[in-house]
């Protein structure tokens, strides 16, 4: 089976992030097992034409900005050759169900919504919320994968049809991602880790990390990641009483962050919206717990005083009293970690790729057969 797949980015592209390691997780696998995968995507300063990435078949064509105009395009040039498309739907959408003439699914990680608003300028936030406005027009019987049950529950609120979906977890690379002895005697790490974009509100753990400095005098701030935020992030924090005690790695390998992760005592995702929260799942793979804002998607990879902590988004004093009761009560922070542990044991791609690949072929199989009953 030969197939398709539609995302805006590759793992390679400096702007990947969540959705870009779970494509690459998952169809690495799948090639593995036999079936052809070519990924079509934006390119980027320095990015070839053509690539191999782990036998995934790269086509990097158009720019970011207009790639989901040049996508419809190019398949009707040389959409013929593939069995199957995967519409990894991410940001603006590429309406494949109006013009692909095969069996689609449609790959869900989460929706903007109003928390675009919090990213970029009013029209510009306009143009992707009013994208996100037609998906259930276009996708309401298109077979659909969603990384959490949060997504899936906004995706029927929003008007797709519930037996469509399935919910098919992030997960993550446990060789890559273990927990390694941390040496005694280090100063109280706090970390944050994934993309940095203006939305996921990094600036709250400054100002949380500000805050509980006069309570924890030698505590550090670790934020690990890049993006086109950081520069903005850099000065805020440049001018705060305890940005020497703030690192930027900017852009690390994945060997490099689970150096970083195992570094930190608590990691805090701050974010007012997420699909899932992969970095939740590799922290606690780590051993790390979590302290996340009560949203959608971290509320369903943090579960609240079990493997780590929730707060009322935006709510920057929650947050610090948390980070501090984790700093003062080690034991409380020891059995979350454990049982952190625990929890991300239960997630690995391979399993993941499994279910993908097993939801691809029902999907291939019902088209068909939908197919012949109109003959």
């Amino acid at each position: 089976m030969k197939i398709l797949v539609f995302n805006w980015q590759d793992i390679k592209n400096p702007f990947a992030g969540g959705a870009e390691g779970h494509l690459h997780e998952t169809f690495r696998r799948i090639v593995k097992k036999g079936h052809p995968v070519t990924l079509v995507c934006s390119n980027f300063r320095g990015g070839a034409p053509r690539d191999i990435i782990d036998g995934i078949r790269v086509i990097r064509i158009g720019t970011r900005n207009l790639f989901n105009f040049a996508v419809p395009l190019w398949y009707l040039f040389f959409g013929f050759r593939y069995d199957v498309v995967v519409d990894d739907v991410n940001k603006i959408p590429f309406y494949t169900p109006i013009y692909v003439r095969k069996p689609i699914v449609a790959l869900f990680h989460h929706l903007f919504g109003k928390s675009i608003y919090l990213e970029t300028n009013p029209v510009a936030a306009s143009y992707v919320y009013a994208s996100e406005w037609l998906i259930p027009k276009v996708y309401r019987k298109t077979p659909s994968v969603a990384v959490s049950e949060s997504t899936k529950k906004e995706l029927i609120e929003m008007g797709l049809t519930e037996d469509n979906i399935t919910v098919i977890h992030n997960s993550v690379d446990h060789s890559l991602y273990r927990p390694e002895d941390r040496e005694n005697g280090k100063p109280f790490t706090i970390g944050f880790l994934g993309r940095i974009k203006k939305y996921k509100s990094i600036d709250h753990v400054l100002q949380a990390f500000d805050m509980i400095k006069t309570r924890i005098p030698d505590a550090q701030l670790l934020v690990v990641g890049d993006g086109d935020y950081l520069p903005a992030l850099k000065k805020t924090a440049s001018k705060m009483n305890c940005r020497n005690d703030i690192t930027f790695t900017g852009y690390v390998s994945g060997e490099e962050k689970v150096k970083h992760i195992n570094k930190m005592d608590v990691v805090v995702n701050p974010s007012p919206k997420e699909g899932w929260g992969l970095t939740v799942i590799e922290a606690n793979a780590c051993g790390k717990t979590v302290v996340g804002a009560d949203v959608p998607g971290l509320r369903d990879s943090i579960i609240h005083n079990r493997t780590g902590l929730l707060y009322e988004y935006g709510d920057i004093e929650a947050l610090m009293i948390h980070l501090f009761r984790l700093y003062s009560d080690k034991e409380l922070r020891e059995n979350l970690s454990q049982n952190a542990l625990e929890w991300a044991a239960k997630f690995n791609w391979d399993t993941a790729a499994e279910e993908f690949l097993k939801f691809i072929n029902e999907s291939v199989y019902n088209w068909k057969f939908r197919k012949k009953s109109f003959i």
